[in-house]
């Protein structure tokens, strides 16, 4: 079994829903038991919260229901993961900084290196955009998450 961190800024948008867009890919692949999967924020702003309601909303349209509530980033987090896979530049330098050792480092992976129907260095944080912002952060966590669970390498 494969052990999974998704990581965004405050856990409410972007990694809650990567977690759950990938529990419904590994799910209709059948592979629901080969992954354990989790999401996490850089910040413990939101922590206990649900996810924030239009990510929530937007998600429902396309059959993801989103329950994790945010949580922070924990130091135990790179050791009981296999792979930390965040979602921007800024989120890949403050997790290395938060690593203990290069083989922490070495799991952290951005999630936009799986893309393969869309072109980004990463997946943008929606929160201060409108609907369309929304649907773009799902239609590339739906092509990433795709590209992670085919094995996909990163780039």
């Amino acid at each position: 079994m494969e052990k999974l961190l998704f990581v965004c800024l405050g856990n409410i948008c972007r990694s809650p829903a990567a977690e759950e867009v990938m529990r419904v890919l590994a799910a209709r692949a059948g592979r629901a038991a080969d992954f354990e999967l989790d999401s996490a924020g850089l910040i413990d702003f939101h922590e206990g919260e649900l996810p924030d309601e239009r990510m929530r909303r937007h998600a429902r349209q396309r059959g993801y229901e989103l329950t994790h509530r945010s949580r922070p980033v924990r130091p135990a987090d790179f050791r009981n993961f296999d792979r930390i896979l965040v979602m921007d530049a800024a989120g890949v330098r403050r997790l290395e900084q938060m690593a203990s050792s290069d083989a922490e480092r070495r799991k952290i992976e951005r999630l936009a290196g799986y893309l393969s129907r869309y072109t980004a260095d990463a997946i943008p944080d929606p929160y201060y955009g409108g609907p369309e912002d929304f649907e773009r952060v799902l239609d590339l966590l739906e092509d990433a998450c795709a590209g992670l669970l085919e094995g996909r390498p990163s780039v």
